[in-house]
């Protein structure tokens, strides 16, 4: 279920702006790239197990667990080209944010623009970049993005939020498993990456902008953002 707080015309122009840009083709000059953010809690259980169970058997753990910490992972990918690059930080400070963006820079050395859809948090901005990379450098990354931010409420407009619920579901085990280190879960993510990779794992996004004025009922000829 969609809730939309305010169809105004800031939200109707953001949300076109993106659905537009979802119905482009796969173009190797432009690619369209989604970011988003999941916290995750470590934990690790206090009793183990260490009695091997029959096949017939279910495997039974204490309720107990420990703490330890937080982290971060980055759900980025490449939606219709199916290219996945979650990576996990101690935390989502700009400086990590930095490092993230000149992560995906780097991917693509022969693009000429790279679409990014990204929430409105106040460290997704040039400023970041400068701080960690200096004035020129920083900038020459940022100047590589076209940034398409979604609208405020608008979060389930950013496909990176399907990849936050399959890194969920087949990472964590929607909360289920219990991963204790930031190693465990860096690899983990990393063979979820190295999988997803290799099977091509594309998103076929069919909510249009047609569907969208259909849907909420409005008429807005001038909403729609022109790049």
């Amino acid at each position: 279920m969609w809730c939309v707080a305010n169809l105004d015309k800031e939200y109707i122009r953001r949300m076109e702006d993106l659905l537009d840009l979802y119905e482009r083709p796969v173009r190797a000059s432009e690619p369209v790239v989604c970011l988003d953010e999941k916290p995750v809690q470590l934990l690790e259980d206090v009793r183990r197990v260490r009695r091997k169970l029959r096949c017939s058997r279910i495997r039974r753990r204490d309720y107990e667990y420990r703490r330890c910490g937080v982290a971060n992972v980055f759900c980025v990918l490449e939606p219709k080209a199916g290219r996945h690059f979650n990576r996990v930080t101690p935390n989502r400070s700009a400086r990590e944010f930095a490092k993230m963006m000149g992560a995906i820079e780097r991917r693509y050395p022969h693009a000429r623009t790279i679409h990014v859809v990204m929430d409105n948090v106040n460290t997704h901005c040039e400023k970041s970049l400068v701080r960690f990379y200096g004035r020129r450098d920083g900038r020459r990354i940022w100047r590589r993005f076209q940034v398409h931010p979604t609208p405020k409420h608008g979060s389930w407009l950013n496909q990176a939020e399907i990849e936050v619920c399959l890194v969920s579901r087949q990472v964590l085990g929607s909360g289920s498993r219990r991963l204790g280190k930031r190693a465990v879960l860096r690899d983990e993510i990393r063979a979820f990456n190295a999988e997803a990779n290799r099977a091509g794992l594309v998103i076929h996004w069919r909510f249009t902008t047609k569907d969208a004025r259909r849907t909420f009922q409005y008429k807005c000829k001038k909403a729609r953002s022109k790049h």
